[in-house]
């Protein structure tokens, strides 16, 4: 988008602005979104952000950047719900609160195969299937697959373990599997039939499985199949035992308790699972906040994200406890339930005004917010600490906003590995953490590997790319002093070709004992030392930093070796392409039978000179 060369005008845009429901987006002179909202009248909502007296800040300082609106209509005020939460997740103003949402939910996944399985699923849904969930940790996913095998004769085995099946395994014999993996023991129909009642159960439809079950017991007795009916029987009789557990334990099976507290321009929104009687786990969030916005405005932002967030095949609750402070103003006149219901196509009770079980809950839930913000200030304060405590060590002069430190990893100078990791005064920014994988140099030469890392972090600054990193105030090398001359070579004339400062470089280098305190601090220029105390907190910030490097630069590392075993390396041997690969693997009978073969035996391949065959041998020994 153009960057707006007039103000404004909003007078002329609200002139000709529908009064129909839909979404609007913000965009300042960059032509970045800056805002999006929802509207049940798009005329009215819009023209208040222009009134003559606004009294929020927020607004004041939203409407003096605002260059360009842009409206989508919808149907009706749920379709803008849905449109406004994919907009905000999207494009993620800065002006909106966000929700930062915890990737690392875990979900039971039943399969898209021809015999769909029952499984434990965490990460990115790339396997066809359905996802329920998500399950506050994982111990409540393998307690809920525990009892759906009790329940329902689904298999839960991998595909490798149920394609190799030649007989039925224990779990059959347990009757906790109909054995599908091997023909005559089950029909396709009979198997799919337990997997719709799986699937039933999992979305909270407990009765319909019962009376459904009831309905088969009673068409198998008619038909004489008195053993089949049995079956049904005992499912029927597991059912009600769970009906009559949760009766005993309580009777909120299906409850979302939200505890809410905000200081310090941190707010922390904790959440309880309350399912069949009990609190089966819970999570605390710490959405990104404007300044000057509401708690009512937090509070139903979250309530909208979270809602509406993989709301396909979501188990949603059915009643949802709102904080009691908070309520009143999020349960407005515009009926933001009423809408949110429609959205999610559900029947969801919420309420604030509560007793008995339900107010112990909303206490719970409570007290767990403020210890979340509580935590999260404490991190927070101690981190600004140690901040302002280096600044003032390395008398720097103005505050440290940003902070870069370079780690290289190897084994035997194989699969080099260097990482990038980023902290500001908030903590590590993980979202600009960097590996690089390092390549053309002698194995094992880490001053080399560090002089690749630090051409490929700051060279697009130095060539002004439009997507380069901003440049840290602090650079921290983990290394002694020859680690610590790559940088001082690479930034030896950076202010004369770049016109910018270069980083304060920092040495890190460890210990004679490599314990922790005993680290040396190198000054780039001089190579002097700086003395710290082992209980000073600039150095608990530096190792902290210097920490979070290594262990980044680790991981990256034994991925990149634990992929390259999973590869051939015959790709990588000169002279070996394609076809000679191809009747290596089939004359030998495979990989390992190549790595195993002898000079004489990889020659007698056609196509394989002795020459080749002897680069062959020795590239797998040397590997």
């Amino acid at each position: 988008m153009k960057k707006s060369r007039e103000p404004f005008n909003a007078k002329q845009f609200l002139r000709s602005l529908t009064h129909q429901p839909g979404v609007y987006r913000m965009y300042d002179e960059s032509g970045d979104i800056i805002y999006v909202g929802k509207a049940k009248d798009l005329r009215k909502r819009v023209g208040s952000y222009f009134r003559a007296q606004v009294d929020s800040p927020k607004t004041q300082t939203l409407v003096k950047q605002i260059a360009h609106i842009d409206v989508t209509v919808t149907n009706t005020e749920a379709e803008a719900l849905i449109l406004e939460n994919n907009f905000i997740k999207k494009y993620r103003p800065r002006y909106n609160v966000l929700l930062r949402d915890d990737k690392s939910y875990p979900y039971i996944l039943v399969s898209d195969h021809q015999h769909p399985r029952l499984a434990f699923h965490r990460g990115t849904r790339r396997e066809k299937g359905r996802y329920f969930g998500p399950f506050p940790n994982g111990v409540a996913v393998r307690n809920s697959l525990r009892l759906l095998q009790k329940l329902f004769p689904v298999r839960q085995c991998d595909d490798s373990y149920y394609r190799a099946r030649s007989r039925p395994c224990l779990q059959y014999q347990l009757k906790r599997c109909l054995a599908p993996c091997v023909e005559g023991y089950c029909s396709d129909e009979e198997y799919n039939e337990q997997v719709e009642l799986a699937t039933s159960f999992l979305q909270g439809k407990n009765q319909q499985v019962i009376d459904r079950l009831v309905i088969k017991m009673e068409d198998a007795s008619g038909d004489l199949e008195f053993e089949r009916a049995a079956g049904y029987r005992d499912q029927i009789g597991a059912l009600r035992q769970i009906q009559e557990r949760n009766a005993v334990t309580g009777n909120q099976q299906e409850l979302d308790v939200i505890g809410y507290a905000r200081q310090g321009g941190i707010a922390a929104v904790h959440l309880l699972f309350v399912r069949d009687g009990a609190v089966q786990g819970s999570r605390s969030y710490f959405p990104k906040v404007p300044h000057n916005t509401e708690d009512s405005e937090v509070l139903l932002a979250f309530l909208l994200q979270f809602y509406l967030n993989d709301q396909v095949e979501r188990r949603l609750p059915r009643e949802i406890i709102l904080p009691e402070q908070n309520a009143a103003n999020v349960l407005d006149p515009e009926q933001e339930l009423a809408a949110l219901e429609q959205a999610l196509a559900q029947k969801i009770r919420m309420t604030h005004n509560v007793r008995g079980e339900r107010r112990q809950y909303q206490v719970l839930a409570q007290k767990n917010a403020l210890n979340a913000l509580e935590s999260k200030s404490h991190q927070a304060s101690t981190m600004m600490m140690r901040t302002q405590a280096l600044e003032q060590v390395l008398d720097f002069g103005r505050p440290i906003t940003r902070m870069e430190c370079f780690d290289i990893s190897h084994t035997m100078g194989q699969e080099t590995v260097a990482s990038c990791v980023v902290f500001d005064q908030q903590g590590p920014k993980k979202s600009d953490y960097r590996r690089y994988n390092i390549k053309g140099i002698t194995p094992g030469d880490d001053y080399a590997a560090m002089a690749q890392a630090l051409q490929r972090r700051f060279d697009p600054v130095k060539n002004a790319k439009i997507d380069a990193a901003p440049m840290p105030d602090i650079l921290f090398i983990d290394g002694g002093k020859g680690q610590l001359s790559q940088a001082e070579n690479y930034f030896s004339d950076w202010s004369n070709s770049v016109g910018k400062a270069a980083p304060l470089l920092i040495g890190v280098a460890k210990g004679e004992s490599r314990k922790p305190g005993l680290e040396t601090l190198i000054l780039a220029g001089s190579h002097a030392t700086i003395p710290l105390s082992a209980d000073a907190p600039a150095l608990h910030l530096v190792q902290h930093i210097r920490d979070e490097s290594h262990r980044f630069a680790i991981t990256g590392h034994r991925q990149r070796r634990a992929k390259v075993r999973r590869t051939s390396r015959l790709e990588d041997i000169p002279g070996i392409g394609a076809k000679r690969r191809q009747r290596l693997l089939q004359n030998l009978g495979g990989l390992q039978q190549v790595k195993q073969a002898s000079i004489d035996q990889l020659a007698a391949v056609p196509g394989v000179s002795r020459d080749l065959a002897e680069t062959i041998y020795h590239a797998f020994r040397d590997e």
